[in-house]
């Protein structure tokens, strides 16, 4: 990296799940940190500024001194003005004032479910439509676009674990109590990355003296199958694994007589279900970070974590 030592950090969504350890990987590089909070505190060490990106008008002045901005705030689920007023409204407010501040760098985090709902089979960036299936993907690409067309860099991941994880992880376990069986063999192919490593890769996209604007896919090189994801899951776990076979539509049939027609059902199925793994070769490639150790070792120093959540 660069030397960072007289470098401001804009971190947005700063206390959140990705942004807690990609405000320590700042802090760590002696970078000064200007953590924008809403509800949460910002971690120690760092500058905490409260704001609310649905008000445009509380983020005047926030980018004053700023050399970069990392921009993870976003909102997820609510109806669409919501989510239009952060993801949207509230990215475009961002962008106008790091323009107006001379800020030369925006990393946004986005997401890869703008390309909707597979199969995706190591699609690299371009390689796809972007055809978002809720409300909240939708918003979001707004926002990234606005990012995009400001020349700032876009981080696309697909699931992202690790300490603070609320729905990836939680929402296979739940999803496992109620789909005992495997889904087509377990043969689907998933892009993951670790938290840590997903911060480490924003950190040094901020501070890199070397640009990557555009979209980058953000995953580990080597998919997951789901039957490495769920054994390596129940077994850190203690949860029994899947019996027997079954396929997509026996599986929703089984899910939909339990509790009928659920979105949110048939979404946490397409993570046992449908190929989604996605080419990051570019990512790494302009990076010295690194994507980490594959999943079954990688996801072993948050099982602790985990069994703790779980249990709460």
């Amino acid at each position: 990296m660069a030397n960072t030592e007289t470098k401001t950090v804009l971190v947005t969504g700063a206390a959140g799940f990705v942004g807690t350890p990609v405000v320590a990987r700042l802090l760590e590089h002696g970078v000064r940190v200007r953590a924008v909070v809403h509800r949460a505190e910002a971690a120690p060490g760092a500058e905490a500024v409260p704001a609310d990106l649905a008000q445009p008008g509380s983020l005047a002045g926030l980018c004053r001194g700023v050399d970069a901005v990392v921009h993870l705030a976003s909102r997820i689920g609510g109806t669409e003005q919501e989510c239009r007023a952060v993801n949207t409204r509230g990215t475009a407010a961002l962008v106008a004032e790091a323009h107006r501040a001379g800020v030369r760098r925006f990393v946004q985090l986005g997401t890869a479910a703008v390309y909707g709902e597979g199969p995706h089979r190591g699609p690299a960036e371009g390689g796809l439509a972007e055809a978002p299936g809720s409300v909240t993907s939708a918003t979001r690409l707004a926002g990234e676009r606005l990012v995009l067309a400001a020349g700032g860099t876009v981080v696309r991941p697909h699931l992202v674990f690790g300490r603070g994880d609320r729905w990836v992880i939680p929402s296979l376990v739940s999803l496992l109590a109620r789909m005992p069986h495997w889904v087509d063999g377990g043969r689907a192919r998933i892009s993951m990355l670790s938290v840590d490593a997903l911060a480490g890769a924003l950190a040094e996209l901020a501070l890199s003296p070397h640009k990557a604007p555009g979209v980058l896919h953000a995953a580990h090189p080597e998919p997951v199958t789901a039957r490495e994801l769920v054994c390596t899951v129940t077994q850190a776990l203690g949860l029994p694994q899947p019996q027997g076979e079954t396929d997509v539509r026996g599986a929703l049939d089984l899910l939909e007589a339990g509790a009928g027609p659920d979105a949110t059902l048939r979404r946490r199925l397409s993570l046992l279900a449908v190929d989604h793994w996605y080419d990051s070769s570019r990512l790494w490639d302009v990076l010295r970070s690194l994507p980490g150790a594959a999943f079954s070792e990688a996801f072993s120093p948050y099982a602790d974590w985990y069994r703790a959540e779980l249990t709460v």
